[in-house]
């Protein structure tokens, strides 16, 4: 499950435990500017815990230095070690340069962001003079005897090559397919199941007893996706055909769509459909997902069984 940028950060310890207790795998917290930190709630998470693993998704590169990061990182999977899965992004250019630290190049501060807290979590004692990254003599007190994977938060081709290149994973935005996942790791240069390459996906999880309330009930949200559709969208083989439906007909020609579109796109229909995308994901060479319920707290919580008995299937 995915704890919402909107939730109140006293929710977190509740949706834990509750994940926990119930016996799904993960919790991804979310950082977006400028709601609730990613760091604050994962430790949060990890010390109510016992054996959930905790995903931050993601780290803006920039807004924190490189050797903070690290730190974050480390003390983190101090709290819970073999139970983080961190995750470094671009983060939104717009809320960057609100922040007044949006890089001219956003390829080249990820890259060196990623290299030098890779470098700093194995315990290398790191000097570097990039355009963005500048240490001297930098080393980790309490580096991870064990380092997690180092995800990168990307979706274009050059971010997802990079990617390829030195992290160890991806966490693919939502709505993140079956389709989308192959397209991304050939972007990458990776293949299902290339060891020491993590791949990560989010997606919108809705169930209910009858698929046409589930479609209805989330034609809005994707409406919303395609007015700025990216690669996760454009990939799809029914793209095309999705546009013209919602131009034509709007909210009612997308809840009116194939089902094989929707199990497609993400966790929505029947909890056997829910399911049925799920697999889809495994079989595409996807070890984690963070499925993101309804931006209400009452809501979610009634979600969260929907999101144990998926975790369970």
């Amino acid at each position: 499950m995915c704890f919402d940028k909107v939730f109140p950060p006293a929710f977190l310890t509740e949706v834990a435990r509750s994940l926990d207790e119930g016996g799904a795998q993960q919790l991804w917290v979310i950082e977006d500017c400028f709601y609730t930190t990613g760091p604050s709630l994962a430790a949060a998470a990890l010390a109510v815990t016992e054996q959930l693993t905790v995903g931050v998704g993601i780290l803006p590169a920039v807004a924190r230095t490189a050797p903070v990061t690290a730190m974050e990182i480390a003390t983190l999977h101090g709290f819970g070690p073999g139970r983080l899965l961190p995750g470094i992004g671009h983060g939104v250019q717009s809320w960057m340069a609100q922040m007044g630290v949006r890089p001219a190049s956003p390829l080249t501060a990820l890259e060196e962001v990623l290299v030098a807290v890779t470098r700093l979590l194995a315990g290398e004692t790191v000097t570097s003079h990039g355009h963005y990254v500048s240490l001297d003599s930098v080393r980790l007190d309490q580096a991870p005897a064990d380092p997690p994977p180092l995800l990168a938060g990307v979706y274009g081709p050059r971010s997802l090559a990079l990617a390829g290149r030195v992290a160890g994973g991806v966490v693919l935005a939502e709505p993140a397919s079956p389709t989308y996942v192959r397209w991304s790791l050939e972007q990458a240069g990776r293949k299902a199941g290339d060891l020491g390459f993590h791949v990560a996906v989010f997606g919108v999880v809705c169930v209910k007893k009858e698929r046409a309330e589930a479609y209805r009930t989330m034609a809005p949200w994707l409406a919303h996706q395609l007015e700025g559709a990216r690669a996760n969208l454009t990939a799809l083989p029914f793209f095309d055909d999705m546009a013209a439906r919602y131009a034509g007909k709007g909210l009612d020609g997308l809840a009116t769509m194939p089902p094989e579109w929707w199990t497609e796109l993400a966790p929505i229909g029947t909890l056997d459909d829910a399911a049925a995308h799920l697999q889809a994901l495994e079989d595409a060479g996807v070890q984690s997902i963070g499925m993101y319920p309804f931006p209400e707290a009452g809501v979610a919580r009634a979600q969260i069984g929907d999101v144990v008995r998926l975790a369970r299937r």
